[in-house]
């Protein structure tokens, strides 16, 4: 099984190996979101974020999370409209609900490094589902203690509205619950990321399905997964495909697809585009 094999055989393969499957584990990075059609920069985004364009020549999302505002109403203002954006805006695109129908039914479990819970919307199931850096819809201390999140879907509708010349009043700056001391966004950036119980219940039970899989007719599928944070999901799944003998490693990725163990036989694929090939799964 190489990355050599015609399309159809491709194809005929995937069918194959869903169906034998006793587990399944998918591995999500930023280029699954990116092929289901979110966009963080480019026309939509400007029609939203034409105060900051103007204002501070911010192009894309990504750089507007490390802008140097000189205040929090600044800052704060920015991130009410970059939550939502990402966050609550759009609903659960149909890439993210086809790859559902793939594995209901089966055993599985996500990984993900996306915090734009796509995943969630879709309708997988919570319990099944381990987000590693975080998640848009959650606030934290700024310290990084207490080791606690929570929503911020009710400030991001409040402030909105209240938004003036890329402002939000004073007193709409979020702070921590009971202390008011500074928050910050639950996404890891440096060693102050709070990985709260709820992340460490689903760490565990990620890692216990890993454990449980070892020797069963396990599937990898894994999609759009770069080299950013490489050690979380591409080299473990590597090594999973290339050590237990009843194991198979799919790689959906159109520009880094090669492998970086050598001698990867349990190893396929695809450089199509995601939805047609998962319009062809069973």
């Amino acid at each position: 099984m190489t990355s050599t094999d015609d399309y159809s055989r491709r194809i005929e393969q995937l069918h194959k190996l869903i169906a034998e499957a006793d587990n399944i584990i998918i591995g999500a990075g930023a280029g699954l979101s990116t092929a289901a059609g979110l966009q963080y920069a480019g026309p939509e985004f400007m029609h939203y974020f034409r105060p900051w364009v103007e204002r501070y020549g911010i192009s894309d999302l990504y750089s507007s999370s490390f802008y140097p505002f000189k205040t929090e109403e600044e800052l704060w203002a920015c991130w009410a409209m970059h939550i939502w954006y990402a966050r609550y805006r759009p609903d659960a695109m149909p890439l993210y609900q086809q790859l559902l129908d793939v594995v209901k039914g089966k055993n599985y479990f996500v990984i993900t490094t996306n915090v734009d819970g796509q995943f969630e919307k879709a309708g997988f199931d919570k319990n099944r589902l381990f987000a590693t850096q975080g998640d848009y819809a959650l606030f934290q201390p700024k310290s990084g203690y207490p080791k606690e999140t929570w929503n911020n879907r009710e400030w991001v509708e409040l402030v909105l509205p209240l938004i003036r010349d890329c402002h939000i009043p004073t007193e709409m700056i979020p702070r921590v619950p009971d202390t008011y001391a500074p928050v910050s966004m639950n996404l890891r950036c440096d060693d102050t990321f709070v990985e709260d119980i709820h992340w460490h219940e689903q760490c565990e039970r990620y890692q216990e399905f890993v454990s449980e899989s070892s020797d069963k007719q396990l599937l990898l599928l894994e999609f759009g997964v770069g080299f950013n944070t490489p050690v979380i999901i591409r080299f473990p799944f590597e090594r999973m495909a290339k050590e237990w003998k009843r194991t198979t490693l799919i790689r959906f990725n159109p520009n880094e697809s090669q492998p970086f163990l050598k001698d990867l036989s349990r190893y396929i694929v695809f450089q199509e585009d995601i939805q047609k090939v998962l319009s062809a799964a069973p």
